[in-house]
């Protein structure tokens, strides 16, 4: 089997895994792990900085806004964003995307109008379109994949009409681990008039990503799968058109006067940061950038290609074991889905918990993949830069057991 091509040398920096070390942490699609920085960052706003951002001119408050806006400064960097002013702060992905379906179909989208949406969506990015359509008249259709994850670039051709306004799709398939060509989806899209509104909550922790070099209009991402806190979540969209959206909560900050008659709105990004903001998560996603910075993409892809290959090589290996997607570990970059013959995932799950190994067991917020798939439920093993061979070599030792735990002689 491949070796990691580094020593393992971060795991000291997550507290989780000196708390915690019989536990073999898999679960990594769903939820990162914090590294001592970002915990020391939240804690100090909480614990020695705390005051809201914009609302004051007392020294604490000015701290916290510029602090606040410097997060936002390297969320845009790090995504290369043309201007900070395009990005807004909002719980987590799911807010990002239920923010952009609400406010592009009540200014945006009319009766007859076409979402078209990535049958491999999660469901953040299905139901928003769903529900935006039932309100406005319009219609939500498909775009399928092969059965290994990939889009067909004539497939989105022919899926588009002059009624598509939107393609809705994930940037990473949070079930295949496969990478979707952002870049031409949107250039295709472009071509016909529809917006590109991008799932990056896999992509984003794991690739370098450069919305301008994608072209992408909209693109969604959370900081509690890329070492940041939960309660933290960025949109990313073209000014132009975030200048054009109507808000999606209203109330206190986003505002810029207020009458008895009405009110107008603050200019972007306040326009959508509606409320007392999550000061402290935004300063640790800043930090969680930071630490991403310092250890550096290439190292982060080596290290996650190269266990992904030997937990694939492991896991064909054993028998009745069924890997869902590519047969090739450079498509699952870190995700590696499967069943077991005979065996209902939440079983192997459960059997794996048991040992202290963690992953997850159902349809992964995919349902409706799966049942293009014709699957009823899977497992899912996931990967960080922080994994070792270990962590892999225990979850393939229980995995081979797995069958014979459940009555098989095979």
């Amino acid at each position: 089997m491949t070796d990691t091509p580094a020593p393992d040398r971060f795991r000291k920096d997550f507290p989780f895994f000196a708390k915690h070390p019989g536990i073999v942490y898999l679960d990594n699609s769903a939820t990162s792990q914090l590294p001592v920085c970002v915990m020391d960052r939240l804690n100090r706003y909480e614990q020695f900085e705390k005051a809201p951002p914009f609302r004051g001119m007392y020294p604490l408050s000015v701290q916290a806004t510029d602090d606040y806006e410097h997060a936002r400064d390297m969320v845009r960097d790090f995504i290369h964003a043309g201007s900070s002013v395009e990005i807004v702060f909002t719980r987590n992905a799911t807010e990002s995307l239920n923010l952009v379906a609400y406010c592009v179909g009540n200014a945006l989208i009319h009766a007859g109008d076409e979402v078209l949406v990535g049958i491999a969506e999660h469901h953040s990015n299905m139901i928003p379109w769903q529900q935006m359509a039932r309100c406005t008249g319009a219609h939500v259709r498909y775009l399928y994949c092969s059965r290994e994850g990939s889009f067909n670039p004539n497939d989105l051709e022919q899926g588009l009409s002059d009624h598509t306004r939107l393609v809705a799709i994930t940037q990473m398939s949070n079930v295949f681990g496969q990478i979707n060509d952002l870049r031409t989806i949107t250039q295709i899209a472009h071509r016909r008039n529809a917006l590109v509104v991008a799932d990056g909550c896999q992509s984003v922790p794991h690739i370098p990503v450069n919305v301008r070099e994608l072209d992408v209009d909209f693109l969604a991402f959370s900081g509690h799968k890329m070492l940041g806190p939960t309660g933290i979540g960025v949109l990313y969209g073209k000014k132009d058109l975030l200048n054009c959206l109507p808000p999606f909560l209203t109330g206190g900050e986003m505002i810029e006067e207020v009458t008895t008659e009405g009110a107008t709105w603050a200019p972007l990004p306040q326009k959508f940061e509606a409320g007392t903001v999550n000061t402290g998560g935004a300063l640790a996603l800043g930090e969680a950038i930071s630490y991403y910075n310092r250890v550096g993409f290439d190292e982060m892809i080596a290290r996650e290609s190269a266990l992904t290959r030997r937990l694939m090589i492991g896991m064909t290996d054993i028998p009745h074991v069924q890997i869902i997607g590519s047969p090739d570990p450079e498509q699952h970059h870190g995700i590696v889905t499967f069943t077991i013959d005979g065996v209902h995932p939440h079983d192997v799950s459960a059997i794996m918990a048991d040992h202290g190994i963690a992953i997850r067991a159902g349809h992964h917020c995919a349902q409706p993949l799966h049942d293009y798939l014709e699957i009823n439920a899977t497992c899912r093993a996931s990967l960080m830069f922080y994994n070792t061979e270990t962590d892999v070599d225990a979850f393939l030792n229980i995995l081979s057991e797995i069958r014979g735990a459940m009555g098989y002689d095979d």
